[in-house]
């Protein structure tokens, strides 16, 4: 096994690193213009009852359960090419590039994202993220769940996860205790939700922005 790394720096993708509520209106619009009202919401119902059955979003997943749905409504599989082909490296928030650059140089850095086996990832490369990361990507179910294997795969002495679910970053503080510092960057629709603010306390590092984390000192993630 190596020897630990002093720290890694862990981050999310979606709303963290990646506009995805951008992504998400875009496919919305699209979905009305190219094929109407109906087959949109029809979708994004689909969306949410799968969302709710595995625990983490899965685009491709609902479309493959709309068109058992309606099997003689072929156009909206058109869609999928859509979604191949979006352009996700102009969803990345502005200086999210260069806040990974700027912790790289004090730890490792990895992505740690929640997502399906086929899409999360395409987006994950698209995106450029899997090149800014070095192929350093995990990609789980239930990442909180994992943790374990995160140490496994990159073991360090403490760890900074970035992540825009208040949620998450506190069952990885019950987990991880003082080996972890949690980034808060306040960003996309979770991030704003005064219902989830409310329920879970806050994390150790909040900022406004991703951007915010190239005006931190590597000092301010190990105290």
């Amino acid at each position: 096994m190596h020897e630990p790394a002093e720290i890694c720096f862990l981050f999310d993708v979606d709303n963290t690193l990646l506009d995805n509520d951008r992504v998400i209106e875009d496919l919305s619009a699209h979905l009305e213009r190219e094929y109407g009202r109906p087959a949109r919401d029809a979708y994004w119902t689909i969306f949410e009852d799968l969302r709710r059955e595995l625990g983490y979003a899965d685009y491709l997943g609902a479309l493959e359960r709309y068109r058992i749905k309606f099997l003689h409504d072929p156009r909206i599989l058109r869609m999928a090419n859509w979604l191949i082909d979006y352009p996700f490296a102009e969803r990345l928030f502005p200086g999210a590039l260069d806040a990974v650059r700027k912790v790289a140089a004090w730890g490792i850095t990895a992505i740690l994202s929640d997502g399906d086996a086929v899409f999360q990832p395409r987006k994950v490369a698209c995106s450029g993220l899997s090149a800014a990361f070095d192929q350093r990507v995990l990609i789980y179910i239930h990442k909180e769940q994992e943790l374990a294997y995160v140490e496994k795969i990159f073991p360090a002495r403490r760890y900074v996860l970035i992540d825009d679910k208040l949620r998450l970053l506190d069952l990885v503080k019950r987990q991880w205790g003082a080996r972890v510092a949690t980034v808060f960057p306040r960003q996309g629709h979770y991030a704003t939700d005064p219902a989830i603010l409310a329920a879970y306390p806050p994390a150790d590092i909040t900022i406004a922005r991703i951007a915010d984390l190239v005006k931190m000192d590597r000092r301010d993630f190990v105290r």
